[in-house]
């Protein structure tokens, strides 16, 4: 009968217990966190970009991006390049180079600014690097660009106690005007420049070089979206001033550049675009009696921040 049983049953041996495992299972987890404490959920979003604004605001932010690295070619440009103050990671020397004045020059500048690794190198591979061109046996490699976010450059003036005082440029694809621009804005006491991510100048060397070294203290934040940032720009209260050739006021006559400000620069030969165009508040015209067609971006930038500067001082 026993016998019979065991083959019922269809187990071997004693039979073990849960050991308390379903009991437990029964007791949950505890009450439910907040929404601002769950992983993913939007409110614990929202709590931690709040927690890293009261933080400090960190140097680079969503939007922003880096430039891929450069490289400077040749003995003048490269000497250039350092004496302006270019960031620079490696200088590259070709192997039993011909030592003129230059190199010995621009050797000279690498080690005085140190952090500038000095790499020797055979001529095919400078080649392969600088694509054949003719590198004159010195080739300079210039690290990213960490471009600010727009929202950044408001911040800073804000964190100054000062009204922002901002310069956009639209269609401008010379990065020597960009670095005329930065240079104004730094003289003036502006807050940075912004560039559109595509069709745009950026902070090339030669950028650097016309900035004339205030590239280092003058922040340039890149748009996905150059209407967008401006819109954005509105809401927070600035008001944005275009530049045109045929605007409806005068330079002299605009009174908003008494406060937060954005001026936005279009291309010398096109202007602003339709739709940066149609976001600006005021279209301003820069009185020329000389009677020339237009300035370039650079000259009108340097203009329209010395009227803004004159009147705030």
């Amino acid at each position: 009968m026993a016998a019979n049983n065991r083959r019922m049953s269809g187990k071997k041996g004693a039979q073990v217990g849960s050991g308390g495992q379903r009991r437990r299972g029964l007791e949950g987890k505890g009450p439910t966190p907040p929404a601002e404490m769950r992983k993913g959920h939007a409110k614990q979003r929202a709590a931690a970009a709040q927690a890293r604004r009261t933080q400090g605001r960190p140097q680079q932010r969503r939007g922003a991006g880096r430039t891929s690295s450069e490289l400077v070619v040749g003995r003048n440009p490269v000497f250039e390049a350092l004496r302006e103050g270019v960031p620079a990671s490696t200088l590259y020397v070709q192997q039993f180079i011909d030592s003129d004045e230059r190199v010995r020059e621009a050797l000279q500048l690498a080690a005085e600014r140190g952090g500038i690794n000095l790499m020797e190198a055979p001529r095919p591979e400078l080649d392969r690097m600088t694509g054949g061109l003719n590198h004159q046996g010195l080739v300079l490699q210039v690290p990213p660009y960490v471009y600010a976010h727009p929202e950044d450059l408001t911040a800073a003036a804000h964190d100054a106690g000062e009204d922002p005082l901002i310069v956009a440029l639209d269609g401008v694809t010379d990065p020597r005007n960009l670095g005329a621009v930065v240079r104004s804005v730094s003289a003036f006491g502006g807050h940075g420049v912004v560039v559109p991510e595509r069709r745009a100048a950026g902070m090339t060397a030669g950028a650097w070089k016309t900035s004339a070294g205030t590239a280092a203290r003058t922040p340039v934040a890149r748009a996905t979206n150059l209407t967008r940032a401006l819109e954005a720009y509105k809401k927070a209260g600035l008001v944005v001033v275009g530049l045109a050739a045929d605007g409806e006021a005068e330079l002299g006559d605009l009174e908003a550049l008494d406060g937060p400000v954005v001026i936005v620069v279009g291309s010398e030969g096109k202007g602003l675009s339709r739709l940066v165009g149609e976001t600006c508040d005021f279209r301003v015209r820069i009185p020329m009696p000389g009677g020339a067609e237009s300035l370039n971006a650079g000259v009108a930038a340097g203009i329209v921040l010395y009227e803004t500067a004159r009147r705030r001082a």
